[in-house]
């Protein structure tokens, strides 16, 4: 008994020693990611002001780029490639305001950032990235699935204009709720003939990049949730928690397109929880029908009379179509401007 007693104390000594350490390193990688960022926009705005006074272009294949990154390289080592040279000029082009640039970002997240070519995306993405904490693969993951873009087909120019200054604010289930949902990481072929049941495998395979498509708050509670009603049994394929929303959220996957079948089911689900589930600060339950196919006439009318929070949603194996989500971006911004 005694010397359980000495090994508490010396557990939570260690512990908070520990607790010190882990902060001051993070303190340290921070104020030397900081230095470096901030030594690498120098390099670019001596690039830029060189490049005026002498009237030389630094562009990539310049010989101003190439001569500069072999004395660099002799001088310094590593780190001084033409490629990387020419991200630091454009960092500077990018941010030419110290204060207005994302020190906080590695060097890495940047580069990623100074290849988006639109302002409004690149705003976004920096936003979020450092609001959400993305490492450098789940900011490029969003950049290539086009996020910025799917989420702001639903809104007017206000609104992009918003999700650019502001990122992505979670307030109502409406803005949680994507369509359609990109899933090109569970790696299965648009040809491939699949099962729900391995496509819900895939997912749990791969939950963290699901939960990054998701978005925010999400937590995972379950697969295949039991729902019993007079002996009947009904099996929900998957339910989260979303701690923004302080709400549960049930998601049932469909290989076809969604029928007013999967929608009514989803409806008694959503039901059940909100009798049987929900504490006293949770909120309604909010469900999503995830179809491969999605008619918008047909899920208009089975919605229609739902006071629950039930959307349908398609999801697609494969990454959108850049060109044409900018083009449908760029005609939302043209025809506000003729309003």
């Amino acid at each position: 008994m005694k010397n359980m007693n000495i090994t508490k104390p010396y557990q939570a000594l260690l512990d908070s020693i520990s607790n010190l350490l882990s902060e001051a390193r993070q303190k340290v990688y921070q104020q030397i990611n900081t230095i470096l960022t901030k030594t690498y926009w120098e390099i670019g705005r001596h690039i830029v002001v060189y490049e005026q006074e002498n009237r030389e272009k630094a562009v990539y294949g310049s010989h101003l780029l190439g001569r500069l990154s072999k004395d660099l390289k002799t001088r310094y080592g590593k780190g001084f490639s033409r490629r990387n040279v020419l991200n630091m000029r454009n960092f500077y082009l990018v941010y030419p305001k110290w204060q207005a640039a994302p020190a906080i970002l590695s060097w890495t997240h940047i580069i990623l950032l100074l290849s988006i070519d639109d302002n409004f995306a690149r705003s976004f993405y920096e936003k979020e990235c450092v609001a959400n904490h993305w490492s450098t693969r789940e900011l490029e993951r969003q950049i290539n699935s086009m996020l910025f873009e799917r989420l702001a087909l639903s809104k007017d120019k206000k609104g992009v204009l918003k999700l650019a200054s502001k990122g992505q604010i979670i307030a109502k289930a409406e803005d949680m709720v994507k369509d359609p949902y990109v899933l090109e990481f569970l790696g299965i072929p648009e040809d491939y003939r699949y099962s729900e049941r391995e496509l819900e495998q895939k997912i749990i395979d791969n939950m963290q990049n699901f939960m990054l498509e998701l978005g925010k708050g999400f937590s995972f509670i379950a697969r295949q949730y039991r729902i019993s009603l007079n002996n009947k049994h009904f099996y929900i394929d998957l339910v989260f928690y979303n701690r923004i929303l302080k709400c549960f959220v049930l998601i049932d996957l469909k290989l076809g397109a969604i029928n007013h079948q999967d929608i009514g089911q989803m409806n008694l689900y959503l039901n059940y929880f909100k009798k049987e589930e929900m504490v006293e600060d949770d909120n309604e339950p909010v469900g999503i029908v995830l179809g491969a196919q999605k008619d918008h006439v047909l899920v208009e009318y089975a919605l229609g009379g739902i006071s629950n929070k039930l959307f349908a949603s398609k999801y697609q194996l494969s990454l959108p179509d850049k060109k044409l989500l900018q083009k449908t971006i760029e005609k939302i911004m043209v025809k506000e401007r003729k309003l």
